[in-house]
């Protein structure tokens, strides 16, 4: 009876600390090298007054190379504020350890679109592809993301990120702190 509890305990602990497997939107390799791309993941929502904004991440690795793309969507019936990503945007990420770490924008410049949907609201489109700097990836695997600031080309904006939050959008459970933590395995 003891070995009988002993076995079942060691198997409950496995299903408890098993690693969620990597979700890819995109996993190829061909002539031209290896692109892999994880699912878009919901880190911030906000809806107040007939105005919504959500920002999506998912991680890419393009020949070895990690990157974060990020997507804003943001929807209203009042005028929506174009925020341009250029060479000199930064996304800079401080951890609950009280560390800060700093993404570079691709040299791309991107305002975003800006698409007028059948019920009279704007809905403004933009992404952003940020690389790692060199040695990132450990803190970001060891603590949580505590709020990301994104510097645009005339604006900065902060967010806060939650432990947990239940999406409007698609009634799911997201965990933004946490995203790198089990996240950055699939492109490593």
């Amino acid at each position: 009876m003891k070995h009988l509890i002993t076995l079942t305990l060691f198997l409950f602990s496995l299903n408890i600390f098993a690693q969620k497997p990597c979700d890819y939107s995109t996993n190829v390799t061909d002539s031209l090298g290896t692109y892999k791309s994880t699912k878009d993941y919901m880190i911030s929502e906000k809806n107040f007054a007939g105005n919504s904004s959500y920002i999506f991440y998912s991680l890419a690795l393009t020949d070895d190379l990690p990157t974060l793309n990020v997507q804003i969507i943001q929807k209203s019936k009042d005028f929506l504020k174009a925020n341009c990503f250029d060479k000199n945007s930064k996304l800079y990420l401080q951890l609950n350890n009280g560390k800060i770490i700093t993404l570079i924008h691709i040299d791309q410049e991107n305002c975003g679109t800006m698409i007028r949907d059948e019920k009279g609201f704007d809905n403004r489109v933009n992404s952003g592809i940020f690389m790692f700097m060199k040695d990132s990836f450990e803190e970001l695997k060891k603590s949580p993301v505590s709020m990301m600031r994104i510097k645009y080309l005339t604006d900065t904006e902060d967010y806060v990120f939650k432990k947990e939050f239940k999406s409007e959008l698609t009634n799911e459970t997201y965990n933004p702190e946490t995203y790198f933590i089990e996240s950055l395995k699939c492109i490593e």
